[in-house]
């Protein structure tokens, strides 16, 4: 978004899969190669890119890269940047540079290629991005846990991390975000009047799959689950996933104005993050959507406000600052995956120093002098 005028640079046409090397367990790509398309590409050979954001069937890997995304795997594979071993880019300069290798083990200098990950499109023009690939887990299965309400809910999630069970992914939807996917698609994530949902998937070998399930649905039984089902095989589980990845759509589609948030605590403190979230609402009379990724702390919060109500827009933007305030001081960021922009900007200051900040603008400066690259983001 070009909030001082200027150009925008499109990479649509760069979105070749240059290479997918069986050997070294690496992919070479251009960085409009769709998410999607490189999973498919990996998995049809038996490997496995983990990273999936929610919008992976349109997200480019060099948008990932330049975000840093995540989505649901990361609670047991990690985010992007655990993934990009080397870049090329070009500078603001005109100057290309070519980051990091093909080998994991790479100590020679600062770690540019890291900079880059995540650097919001202000460093540098990402070219060309060569990525670590796994072997694709031989099995895997999906489990829905409902309950009656968000705080049984975010129980089950703090169950399954005291008994150690590590899956692929564990979700969480509260009652506001099931009732806008049914609005919006005519289909049912889980039946009305459902407080919340936990979603987990494991994978790995067919033996821990079953072992792990096995837990996950004594687990949340243990804590309350009115009903615990299985998808009972690859037809149900993206049906699962593909309403599950619909929910911001869905509550876009309601009419209000979404104000979107995806804080992140340590895991271990997502119950107190739904305390805070509970005490906005109420103090501030708000209606607030909940959901997203509860095994690695990371909740996308929704503000979702009537556009015409000035006096709600107000209340809205003061919970704002309350819930950043309370995510720092629970030891969380005030972005897990979606950065900093320019909405996020005047915000910078709750989460770091003074000195922080003077330092990442030298660092700006030093890879675009002119500040011609992404002008006016992250930086209040």
């Amino acid at each position: 978004m070009p909030t001082q005028g200027g150009i925008v640079l499109s990479m649509e046409r760069l979105n070749r899969i240059l290479e997918i090397d069986q050997t070294n367990l690496l992919a070479v790509v251009e960085p409009n190669v769709i998410t999607a398309e490189l999973q498919r590409a990996v998995e049809a050979v038996g490997l496995f890119y983990p990273p999936d954001p929610a919008s992976f069937e349109i997200s480019s890997i060099g948008g990932n890269v330049a975000e840093c995304a995540g989505g649901p795997r990361a609670f047991k594979y990690g985010t992007t940047k655990r993934y990009v071993l080397a870049l090329e880019a070009v500078l603001p300069t005109g100057a290309i540079v070519e980051t990091g290798s093909k080998t994991v083990k790479n100590v020679v200098g600062y770690d540019l290629t890291q900079l880059l990950v995540g650097s919001e499109g202000t460093l540098a023009i990402i070219t060309r991005v060569t990525l670590r690939l796994i072997p694709k887990p031989p099995a895997r299965a999906t489990a829905m846990a409902m309950f009656a309400d968000i705080q049984a809910a975010v129980d089950a999630v703090s169950a399954l991390i005291e008994r150690r069970v590590v899956p692929a992914a564990i979700e969480l939807v509260d009652a506001d975000s099931l009732r806008a996917v049914r609005d919006h698609t005519g289909q049912d994530l889980a039946p009305p009047g459902t407080g919340a949902v936990v979603i987990i998937e494991a994978d790995g070998t067919q033996a821990a799959v079953d072992e792990d399930i096995d837990r996950v649905v004594a687990a949340c039984r243990d804590v309350g689950a009115i009903r615990v089902t299985l998808a009972a095989g690859d037809e149900e589980r993206e049906r699962l996933w593909n309403l599950r990845r619909l929910i911001s759509l869905a509550l876009r589609a309601t009419g209000l104005l979404k104000i979107n948030h995806d804080v992140v605590v340590p895991r271990g403190r997502v119950p107190e993050l739904f305390a805070v979230v509970q005490d906005l609402k109420e103090r501030h009379r708000l209606r607030i959507a909940s959901f997203g990724h509860a095994g690695d702390g990371n909740i996308h919060v929704n503000l979702m406000v009537n556009r015409a109500d000035a006096a709600e827009r107000a209340r809205a933007r003061q919970a704002e600052r309350e819930l950043f305030e309370q995510v720092v001081a629970l030891e969380g960021s005030i972005s897990g995956e979606h950065g900093i922009g320019f909405a996020k900007a005047p915000y910078l200051p709750i989460e770091l120093s003074a000195e922080e900040i003077a330092l990442m603008k030298r660092v700006k400066a030093a890879f675009d002098p002119n500040g011609i690259l992404n002008p006016g983001k992250i930086f209040p």
